[in-house]
């Protein structure tokens, strides 16, 4: 759904009608969510970064749910499909008759629709004062979902574009590639869920800097313990590094990370190639009660297409977010839910995504600000 500038509007409404007493909470740092983009899904992608401290020699625990829902097309085929809606032809699964339609469009063309869900498990342990390591296991499912509908009735009612959704038939996954390095055809498929590559970090916080400011280093690496599966696993290992600096206020703090992965490349659904791939995020937090947060956070990052796989403007441009979320802290756990809406380049990132997230923080060191 295009509505993101409706999120920094609501953020604006919950800061607003805080109390005054808001300032008696802690920060927890941005939503901890991954880029859930089809578009190099697969690839290393670090997770921003927290502002929660722990006790020495203790652990923490992390659980996130993450959903997404995807229709991305190039041009040529969104007039395609707007044609056989206007000649009234029944809703309908993609069938052969489409893909020869779609080959035979002038230039390169893709369809991607399809949703998926992702369940981060992440396991912290708290080294020394300053240094502490994590891994975290992702569980993916990929299938037609159930949301299509509800995305065509919100189009309709703002008399948004349908970008041709009414030609399809719903809650399919379907991936169609007729690019210049790809040629690809799942259609209703792939059904598939499994494990992703696990991802092992070390982070350092030890950094001294003005009381207000914090900052944090930390490096990563995406290990593939069973080789190369389709929408699972590139087969290649990634490496990271990030940024994270922070400025706590009495009420609000702003958040940025600044990360560049080396991402291996992929050969299957699409080949990439092995490149630098950088990553922003920006984020405000704001203390709304004594244990609730509101976030609302930026992400900008690389696309991994360059012009040897195609040269769709869609898919060579860069990949921007923008999620808000809500916090609240029980007195060892911390949930939050987030919403994700894609921005500018409207065909190389998810329609909408949504997470629900979890951490258990049994031992909370005193935080300055």
């Amino acid at each position: 759904m295009k509505v993101a500038p409706a999120l920094p509007a609501l953020a604006l409404c919950l800061a607003v009608a805080a109390p005054s007493w808001a300032e008696e909470g802690r920060f927890y740092g941005m939503l901890r969510e991954r880029d859930l983009t089809p578009f190099g899904f697969l690839r290393l992608d670090m997770r921003p970064a927290h502002a929660v401290s722990i006790e020495p020699h203790t652990f923490a625990f992390e659980a996130t749910l993450g959903y997404q829902n995807t229709w991305a097309l190039s041009p040529e085929v969104e007039k395609y499909l707007d044609g056989l809606e206007k000649a009234k032809t029944p809703r309908h699964q993609v069938g052969a008759a489409d893909i020869q339609a779609i080959r035979d469009l002038p230039g390169e063309n893709y369809l991607l629709d399809l949703e998926s869900a992702t369940l981060d498990l992440a396991f912290h342990y708290k080294i020394s004062s300053q240094w502490s390591v994590y891994g975290i296991a992702t569980a993916v499912s990929y299938q037609g979902g159930f949301m299509d509908d509800g995305i065509e009735k919100f189009h309709q009612a703002f008399g948004f574009s349908t970008f041709g959704r009414h030609a399809l038939a719903r809650n399919q996954t379907n991936l169609i590639y007729d690019l210049k390095g790809a040629q690809v055809v799942l259609m209703d498929a792939p059904r598939t869920s499994g494990f992703m590559d696990p991802v092992f970090g070390l982070r350092y916080s030890g950094i001294n800097l003005p009381r207000h400011w914090q900052m944090s280093v930390e490096a990563a690496v995406k290990v593939p313990l069973d080789g190369e599966r389709l929408l699972l696993s590139t087969g290649r290992t990634d490496y990271g590094m990030q940024a994270s600096l922070r400025h706590l206020g009495r009420s609000n703090a702003v958040h940025m990370d600044f990360a560049a992965v080396y991402y291996a490349g992929e050969r299957v659904p699409a080949p990439h190639e092995s490149q630098v791939v950088p990553t922003i995020i920006v984020g405000w937090e704001h203390i709304l009660t004594e244990r609730t947060n509101v976030n609302l956070q930026a992400y900008a990052s690389k696309s991994v297409y360059t012009h040897d796989q195609t040269d769709l403007k869609e898919l060579l441009e860069d990949k921007y977010q923008l999620s808000l979320g809500l916090r609240h802290r029980f007195d060892c756990c911390l949930v939050s839910f987030g919403v994700t809406e894609n921005l500018q380049n409207l065909n190389n990132t998810p329609d909408i995504g949504f997470q629900l997230g979890f951490a258990w923080v049994p031992n909370l060191k005193p935080q300055l600000r």
